[in-house]
């Protein structure tokens, strides 16, 4: 039997208050996000304005807030002006970044559409195009968005029969520019500079606008940690965020590095963060930039060849492309994900699962059929729904096991949020051991909880067990049994490589 694996929980310790932008997502020009996802006149159950409603309810449930739109690579190459208007006289355009046709029957009106119907909770998060355009095309798409009347801009938005402000706050100064992929791609200094002046022009219409720096796109890339610096040294003072994106996938068979994701995650994390305080120190700044993870997913990036082009004629509209098909594996790598990101609430303020339908997503759908739930749908569901409150201190004490790629790793990966409404709390919690159980215990001080309200669990016997288009329901939560909690200690049975969500009141 592995050894227990423990951590004490005592309100006076916490990380911080979880920002509600965490539970984020992302609707990019891309494949089939938005055509035949969201987006898809004449099937069953679209409404009036071609949403389908089955999608809709499914990203209700789901729990989404900030929504990042229109990209991703997709914004590079966007002119903004081609979305706005009567949809049968928008431009067909050429999208360089995913090789695809852009109708642009979907634009900005239909997606501030698509986020009130979603609810209250659903925030935008919109990009600017600093690839190809630059300071003017932003302030011109945030006057047309933002203004309220009696401008050109304005007052076209109002013509196209959007009478009241979109009240855009969260903006996205570009995408990716570190990469020699983006359209338009830059040198840090060339985009630091530029990121700077659209900022500054971006607050002398509003100065209450939130934006996002483009950070590297990956912790991989050789600018790593230089970029941000060069970056920051020229924007620090009218930016709020830099941007992060990190994908995980499972390479040559090495399930264990693959389960233990995360020990990469929160070390990116906590070098963005060290050197966005380095740049205040040297800027003797008392300001603090926070974090926007603005895509971060489990990805199969290996199984995509972009590069790869048989007729150069062929453009396609909304193809197939990036619907990986995830596996309870890859639930509880996502989970493990989560987990980090509510470890660092302190600093990571948003976070956008990347992406919402289709595309590395975790809602799919069939053209004129159903849509349904991958199994990362069901970890992100319960920390959007029971991962609100104040992060509680975790820190375990964990028997360990051996990766190829990060060393030894805690087979236990953990947070907890109490409400500090309820005062309930939330434990959720990842056994990354493949084949073992891993008990558990929680010592709670100074939390006047009495009883373990569920335990909700993800776990297989397969562990290739996914839900298909054929099998919908084959993976689903599962109640765990034996868990309890007396005399101020919660024990509990982890199963093997599994995540898990325990509620105690």
């Amino acid at each position: 039997m592995t050894r227990t694996a423990r951590f004490t929980l005592d309100p006076a310790f916490t990380v911080g208050e979880v920002n509600p932008r965490l539970f984020g997502s992302f609707v990019e020009h891309l494949g089939r996000c938005v055509y035949d996802g969201i987006f898809e006149p004449g099937h069953p159950s679209a409404d009036e304005a071609g949403l389908r409603t089955d999608v809709l309810d499914l990203v209700r449930e789901l729990g989404v807030t900030a929504i990042r739109y229109p990209g991703g690579n997709f914004v590079s190459g966007y002119r903004w002006e081609d979305s706005v208007g009567p949809a049968d006289e928008r431009p067909r355009r050429l999208d360089l970044a995913w090789r695809s046709t852009e109708t642009n029957r979907f634009g900005l009106s239909e997606f501030m559409d698509f986020l009130r119907k979603t609810g209250p909770q659903a925030e935008p998060m919109l990009a600017v195009n600093l690839g190809t355009r630059g300071v003017q095309e932003a302030i011109e798409l945030q006057e047309y968005a933002n203004h309220p009347s009696g401008t050109e801009l304005s007052d076209r938005r109002v013509a196209h029969g959007d009478k009241d402000p979109f009240g855009i706050k969260l903006w996205c100064l570009g995408n990716e520019m570190d990469g020699p992929w983006q359209t338009g791609h830059k040198t840090a200094e060339e985009y630091g500079r530029l990121a700077a002046a659209t900022a500054r022009a971006m607050r002398q219409i509003d100065p209450s606008v939130e934006l996002v720096a483009c950070g590297s796109s990956s912790r991989s890339m050789p600018t790593f940690a230089a970029w941000e610096a060069t970056v920051l040294a020229e924007a620090y003072d009218v930016v709020d965020h830099i941007s992060l994106h990190a994908y995980y996938e499972e390479t040559d068979g090495d399930r264990d590095s693959f389960l233990a994701s995360a020990v990469d995650m929160e070390s990116f994390i906590e070098s963005v963060v060290a050197t966005c305080d380095h740049i205040g120190a040297r800027l003797k700044s008392t300001k603090k930039i926070n974090l926007s993870f603005d895509e971060w997913n489990v990805w199969y990036m290996a199984r995509y060849h972009h590069d790869s082009v048989e007729n150069p004629l062929d453009w396609p509209e909304a193809p197939r492309l990036l619907e990986d098909n995830y596996s309870v594996t890859d639930a509880v790598v996502f989970g493990s994900l989560l987990i980090a990101l509510l470890r660092h609430a302190d600093r990571v303020t948003v976070a956008c699962l990347a992406q919402l339908v289709n595309v590395i997503a975790p809602i799919m759908t069939e053209p004129g059929g159903p849509a349904w739930r991958q199994t990362t749908f069901f970890p992100f569901a319960q920390a959007a729904r029971y991962g609100r409150g104040q992060v509680l201190d975790v820190r375990v004490d964990s028997p360990t096991y051996g990766t190829a790629k990060y060393g030894e790793a805690d087979l236990l990966h953990a947070t907890a949020v109490r409400d500090p409404g309820s005062g309930a709390v939330t434990v959720f919690a990842v056994n990354r051991s493949q084949s073992t159980a891993l008990p558990l215990e929680v010592a709670l001080h100074g939390l006047e909880l009495s009883e373990v309200a569920e335990h909700q669990v993800i776990a297989d016997a397969d562990p290739e067990a996914r839900n298909t288009l054929a099998e919908p329901e084959r993976v689903a939560p599962h109640p765990a049994e034996g868990t309890v909690l007396a005399g101020g200690t919660l024990t509990a049975t982890l199963e093997p490589m599994s995540w898990n969500m325990i509620r105690l009141v």
